[in-house]
């Protein structure tokens, strides 16, 4: 790994961090509503699945160790083991799936890539949907009907907006990324 994608994978999971501090709290549900969906498919589509997902990586560990970078500020292991530990927990792999993108994108048409960007977005979507509820659900001891009820229906359209957003984004910076390659 050279310096250019340290540095761009050190960025994403420094996006990650921003993006969790904007955070809007539920009363009917433990899940707050965040832009780290957005994030975390970014890193997958803009660095592909292993550096997206070392990206998820270091923000996971930099929180686990207790740096304030989780959602309303929080950090440490407590919150990784919380009801909510499912989502952060599934971020790595979420940004690995939906970086399989890069591979069939990086050739394609800018309207294929963009499909095919959304494709596996909304896979890596269904990633964090399928381990933040289960944990959700295990946690808090909640029947899984109730657990999707809580930490996924009240956030399906958003979060397929925010991978609409970051399949654009990552398509229109392709060319840029791929003309900056050390």
């Amino acid at each position: 790994m050279n310096v250019a994608m340290m540095t761009r994978v050190a960025l994403m999971a420094a996006v990650t961090a921003v993006a969790a501090q904007i955070a809007i709290p539920l009363p009917f549900s433990p899940v707050p509503f965040t832009l780290q969906v957005l994030a975390v498919i970014l890193s997958g589509l803009l660095l592909g699945p292993r550096y997206g997902a070392l990206a998820q990586a270091i923000y996971l560990l930099i929180g686990a160790v207790g740096v304030p970078v989780f959602a309303q500020f929080k950090g440490g292991l407590g919150v990784v083991l919380g009801p909510t530990g499912g989502y952060l927990l599934s971020y790595p792999i979420a940004a690995a799936v939906a970086g399989l993108a890069t591979y069939a994108a990086r050739s394609a048409a800018r309207r294929r890539a963009l499909w095919t960007s959304l494709l596996w977005g909304c896979v890596g979507l269904a990633v964090i949907y399928a381990l933040g509820a289960a944990w959700l659900a295990a946690v808090i001891r909640l029947p899984i009907a109730a657990a999707l009820a809580q930490g996924v229906a009240p956030f399906v359209i958003f979060d397929l907006i925010k991978v609409a957003l970051a399949a654009l984004v990552a398509v229109a910076a392709a060319p840029a990324i791929a003309a900056s390659r050390i």
